[in-house]
C-alpha cells in the first residue's frame, strides 16, 4: 500500500514539477515548526539545484488574511509546504496559480480537493490517495517527493526525516511507517541516514545520560523524571554513566555493552516500580542518525536537530532555521544554538508556571491558561512537557492555553493510549474551535487552534463533552 501511494504522490510531484520548470520565479511559503522548516529547507535546495529562481516566507498558520495579502503581491506561481490543503477553495475561488505540498487533512468543496481534481490538480497530500498524513508522511517528505521530481535529491531524506520525527511521526508505532518508511529506505541507501535501535530518551548526542534521564517525560519514569540527583543515583548503582571522579557521560561515549548494561538496569527498576509492559517496551525504539553530520553535534540525532529547528521558528526565525538546514555552520549555526538556549530557559519557566499555577481538571479534558506568561508558540510544547508534574492527569488529554494577536491560543496534546481509546484531536479541535466562531486543527495526538477570548470558557466546556464523546465512543 505505502510503495503504491508512494507512486501515486511521485506521478502528481511530476505534474507540479513540470509547472514549477515553467515558472520565472516562485513564491514559497512554509510553516514555521521542524516540519515547516525541513519542507522549505527541502524545495529551497530543490530549486537551487534546478536552476528555479525563488522566494521564501514562513508563517505561524495559513488564514484568509494571509491568502488575501499573498492574492495581492500577485505572485507569478506560488508553492505551499507544510500547509496549504485547508485554502484549496480560497486558491480555487480566486484563481490563484498555487502548488500544495502538505501532508494535513484536506478541507474545501468536494470538486476541489478529490483525487483526480481538475479544478486543482497541482495539490500533493497523502489523504488524496489513501495514506494518513498524521503518522505515514510529513510535510518534509512530501515535499521530498516533489524535489525528486526536479532532480535527483535523495541525499535531502536525512531532512524529510528530520521533519517527520519533529512532527512526533514516529509516536503512533515507535517507529517510522509507511511513506516515511520509503524515504527512510532512500536515506540508508543514498548514505546519508542510519535507522537502529536504541534508547528512546532525547539527547543522546549532547545530553550527560543523567539529564537524559532527568528530562525524559516520553516516557515518563517514575523516581527519575524531574529528579536529579535520583538519576544520578541510579547511574552510580548501575556502575556506568557517572562518575564522582570522571563526570558524567554523554550516551555516544558509552561501548555497545556500557549501553545495554544502562538499559537493563532501567528497564529493571521500571518494573520494580509497577511501570506497565507496553512503557518499558516504549523504552527501546527505532532512532534516526544523519551519517554526513558531525558526532556530537545537535544535527546528528534527527530528534535533537528537529528541536533546534523548532527553537528557531518559534521566536520568529524560522529563515535561521532553513539556513542551518541548507548548510551554514557558523552564522545560522550559532545562532540556532542562541535561541535554542533562550527556548530552553522559556520552556523551564514556562513549566515552572504550570507547577505553581495548576491544571484545572474537568471531566474528560485537563487545562491550563497562561495568559501573557507563556509565548503562544510555545504553549503546546509547554503542555507536553506538563504531563510529567503531579497533579497532571495521564488519563486525559492536556490542553495549554494563551494570549496572542488573534485571540487565545490553544495547544492539545494526547497520548497514543487516548489515541487508541478513540480520542482524534484533529477533529476536536476542528469542530469545537468553529463552534465558538474559531479555527483549528492538527493530527489526532496534537492539534491547535485560536478561539475569540470571550468564548474561550464556552469552548473548554464544549472541548470536554466532544472529548468525552470520542472515549465514550459516541458522535
Amino acid at each position: 500500500m505505502a510503495t503504491e501511494t508512494f507512486n501515486k504522490l511521485s506521478e502528481r510531484a511530476e505534474l507540479c514539477a513540470n509547472r514549477l520548470k515553467t515558472a520565472n520565479t516562485v513564491h514559497l511559503v512554509s510553516h514555521i515548526d521542524a516540519d515547516g522548516i525541513t519542507s522549505a529547507a527541502v524545495m529551497s535546495l530543490a530549486f537551487e539545484r534546478a536552476g528555479i529562481r525563488y522566494t521564501a516566507e514562513y508563517v505561524k498558520k495559513l488564514d484568509e488574511k494571509i491568502m488575501a495579502r499573498l492574492l495581492e503581491e500577485n505572485h507569478e506561481l506560488l508553492i505551499f509546504t507544510d500547509l496549504g490543503s485547508a485554502m484549496v477553495d480560497f486558491m480555487v475561488d480566486n484563481n490563484m496559480d498555487a502548488i500544495i505540498a502538505d501532508h494535513h487533512q484536506p478541507n474545501g468543496r468536494p470538486e476541489n480537493i478529490a483525487t483526480d481534481s481538475s479544478v486543482f490538480p497541482y495539490h500533493m497530500n497523502p489523504h488524496l490517495f489513501g495514506a494518513n498524513g498524521g503518522f505515514e508522511i510529513s510535510g518534509s517528505g512530501v515535499s521530498y517527493i516533489l524535489a525528486n521530481a526536479l532532480g535527483d535529491n535523495k541525499d535531502l531524506a536525512g531532512l524529510a526525516i528530520v521533519g517527520a520525527i519533529g512532527d512526533m511521526q514516529n509516536r503512533k508505532y515507535g517507529k517510522l511507517v509507511g511513506l516515511n518508511k520509503e524515504i527512510l529506505e532512500q536515506g540508508v541507501e543514498a548514505g546519508v541516514l542510519r535507522n537502529a535501535p536504541d534508547l528512546s530518551l532525547f539527547g543522546k548526542q549532547t545530553r550527560p545520560i543523567y539529564k537524559m534521564l532527568q528530562y525524559s517525560s516520553e516516557p515518563y519514569l517514575p523516581g527519575l523524571t524531574g529528579e536529579e540527583e535520583s538519576c544520578i543515583r541510579f547511574l552510580q548503582n548501575a556502575g556506568v554513566g557517572y562518575d564522582q571522579r570522571e563526570g558524567a557521560k554523554l550516551w555516544i561515549e558509552l561501548s555497545q555493552e556500557e549501553r545495554v548494561k544502562v538499559i537493563s538496569a532501567l528497564m529493571k527498576f521500571c518494573q520494580d516500580r509497577g511501570f506497565p509492559t507496553h512503557r518499558v517496551e516504549e523504552l527501546i525504539r527505532e532512532c534516526y542518525t544523519l551519517l554526513t553530520e558531525k558526532e556530537g553535534s545537535e544535527m546528528r540525532d534527527a530528534s535533537e536537530f528537529s528541536t533546534l529547528l523548532n527553537a528557531t521558528g518559534r521566536y520568529d526565525k524560522a529563515d535561521i532555521g532553513v539556513r542551518v538546514c541548507m548548510g551554514d555552520r557558523e552564522e545560522a549555526l550559532a545562532e540556532a544554538r542562541t535561541l535554542l538556549s533562550e527556548h530552553r530557559k522559556n520552556l523551564v519557566n514556562g513549566l515552572n508556571f504550570v507547577k505553581e499555577n495548576g491544571v484545572t481538571q474537568l471531566e474528560y479534558i485537563q487545562y491550563f491558561y497562561s495568559g501573557e506568561e507563556i509565548k503562544e508558540t510555545i504553549v503546546g510544547i509547554i503542555a507536553g512537557m506538563a504531563t510529567s508534574l503531579d497533579g497532571v492527569d495521564r488519563k486525559k488529554p492536556i490542553i495549554g492555553m494563551a494570549d496572542s494577536e488573534d485571540g487565545i491560543k490553544i495547544s492539545s496534546r494526547g497520548t497514543q493510549d487516548l489515541i487508541r481509546r478513540g480520542l482524534n484531536l484533529s477533529k476536536a479541535m476542528n469542530d469545537v474551535t468553529e463552534m465558538v466562531g474559531g479555527a483549528g486543527g492538527g493530527h489526532d495526538i496534537a492539534a491547535g487552534g485560536t478561539v475569540p477570548p470571550e468564548r474561550a470558557t464556552e469552548f473548554i466546556d464544549l472541548l470536554d463533552k466532544y472529548v468525552g464523546g470520542q472515549l465514550n465512543g459516541k458522535k
